[in-house]
This record gives structure tokens, sequence and C-alpha cells, in this order.
């Protein structure tokens, strides 16, 4: 199934068609593998699949993870055309998705994400990681593991993170706009209704 999608664009196409994963049983973390059989991701799991992707159609496989303050953290596949950057990204809001490959190194993509990366009216990115090779990891703890892949997740977590800004321009960071806020409202995916 990922052997036929030979190029980023239509990765993310197949990201993008994946429902969200919304946890509803819990926590997970899944492999490909998972991601596949289960048919949605949240935004792990959909880097996981698409960097997978891109290592069937020939290109390393790259990730790159984002850390925010008191928000939830990210995680999106990298890729290279002509010397410059791009992401693929699973996100249900309008925000955190798809980059074109046009920027010039790993630092200028992470800024790309900066003023979409919110908690209501907060700017809460803080920190990137460099591209990390999946290559490092054992296929069977990423691809086929019929598990959860938490070791993985967490070697991301603790790789080195960048700042994104100084600690005098984050006390400086303006609150988003009303229009801005309003705009958080629209998701791709609607989460179900727990059931009690």
């Amino acid at each position: 199934m990922l052997r036929a999608l030979r190029t980023p664009h239509r990765i993310q196409g197949f990201i993008d068609a994946l429902p969200a994963n919304f946890e509803e049983e819990g926590d997970t973390l899944r492999s490909v593998r998972g991601v596949l059989v289960h048919r949605k991701a949240h935004c792990i799991e959909a880097a996981f699949t698409a960097a997978c992707a891109l290592w069937l159609a020939g290109e390393p496989p790259l990730v790159m993870d984002f850390f925010a303050q008191g928000d939830a953290d990210h995680v999106v596949a990298l890729f290279r055309r002509d010397g410059c950057w791009g992401a693929i990204s699973k996100s249900n809001h309008i925000w955190l998705r798809y980059r074109d490959p046009i920027y010039r190194s790993p630092r200028e993509l992470a800024m790309s994400y900066f003023h979409e990366y919110v908690l209501k009216e907060r700017k809460t990115l803080r920190t990137y990681s460099g591209p990390v090779d999946l290559r490092r990891f054992p296929i069977d703890q990423w691809i086929t593991n019929s598990d959860d892949c938490w070791e993985v997740g967490a070697a991301l977590t603790d790789v080195r993170h960048y700042p994104v800004a100084t600690p005098a321009q984050i006390r400086r960071l303006t609150l988003r706009d009303e229009m801005e806020v309003r705009g958080d409202a629209m998701r791709q995916y609607e989460k179900p209704e727990r059931r009690h």
C-alpha cells in the first residue's frame, strides 16, 4: 500500500485521508503496521507512516519533533527537494499541516510552524529537534511492532532540541487576535461523543 505512494504529495494525501486517532480507549503510539490495521492516526503515528513511505520511495525516513509549552507536542516527517526542506504532517486543525519544500534549513522549516502552533490565544512552540533518522531504530520497533512504540517516542523527546526564541522574546510574544482564535474551531474530523 505505501510503496504506491511515490511522492511526498501523494503520501500527504494518504495521511490526510486517515481519520484522526482520538485515543478513545487510552493513549496509543502505534507502529506503521498498527496505523494500517486501525486505519487512523494522530501526528506521530502519521509521521512514522509517512517516513516509512518515504523510505520505500528511496528517501531517508526522517522526522522532526516539536516541544510546546502547556500544549501537545507534534511530530512531522521531513523530505528534501533541490536542497530545500518540506514536511508531511497530520493535524486535525488547519494549522500544523504540510509544508512545501522551500525551506533552506530544518530551523527555517520549524520556524514556519511558530505562529500557527497555538493554544487558544497563546503561541506555544518552544523547541524543535534536528532531523532524526528512524533507521537508527530496528524496524520491529516502529514499523512492524504489534504493540505501542513508546521507546521510539521517548527517544524523539530525548534528542537534542533547539529553542525557537530567547526567553526575552518569549516574554514579549503577542496574543493572537479574535479572528485567529475563531479559526481554531475548524476541524477535519470531529471527535466522537464518549459513550457512558
